[in-house]
């Protein structure tokens, strides 16, 4: 698997044998042009690993990444992946709903990537919307396999256009908490 853009572009990463969903090139480079520059922002990955999505980040200019994994058969690998970043990627290896109810920082991007039987996705996000982790105007992005929809409203969150790719989608969700 390769870094698809910024000073890290080609770059390979280690993948943790067993069972993994990496995200594809495609999406990666379709993600991250949309976002445009990253330069100076924060960003979170979590359901990081191999943290090839952290990478992307911080190789697009990111100036703060952070990389939440709870799988400790990905754990060595993520930690070897993270070593080729130009800024430090801090990585938290525990439970993605633990992290968001400790979280104290707020970034201006978080991926969430969870493995495609996660039944609490929705959740999640609505739980992270409610967190210390964002701010008016945090950019979520989950990526979801296409049957796996949710039509209700989720307190805080505007659904922006999603992004499909093969049986996975993309959410672009932006916090708003400013009042009606």
């Amino acid at each position: 698997m390769r870094i698809s853009g910024g000073v890290l572009k080609g770059r390979t990463v280690q993948v943790p044998p067993g069972t993994i969903r990496p995200s594809m090139d495609r999406m990666r480079e379709s993600v991250f042009g949309a976002l445009g520059d990253l330069s100076g922002a924060s960003f979170l990955d979590i359901f990081s690993g191999t943290g090839i999505i952290a990478l992307e980040a911080a190789s697009r200019g990111a100036g703060y990444v952070e990389a939440v994994e709870n799988d400790d058969r990905k754990r060595a690998t993520l930690i070897a992946n993270v070593v080729i970043s130009p800024v430090r990627i801090h990585c938290h290896f525990m439970a993605a709903e633990l992290y968001v109810k400790r979280a104290k920082r707020s970034f201006d991007y978080i991926f969430c990537d969870p493995p495609f039987p996660y039944r609490f996705k929705w959740q999640l996000v609505a739980g992270i919307a409610a967190s210390a982790l964002v701010r008016d105007g945090t950019l979520i992005l989950l990526q979801r396999p296409r049957e796996d929809f949710f039509d209700g409203d989720i307190a805080f969150i505007r659904k922006l256009t999603p992004r499909e790719f093969g049986r996975s989608v993309v959410e672009f969700l932006r916090v708003d908490k400013t009042p009606a």
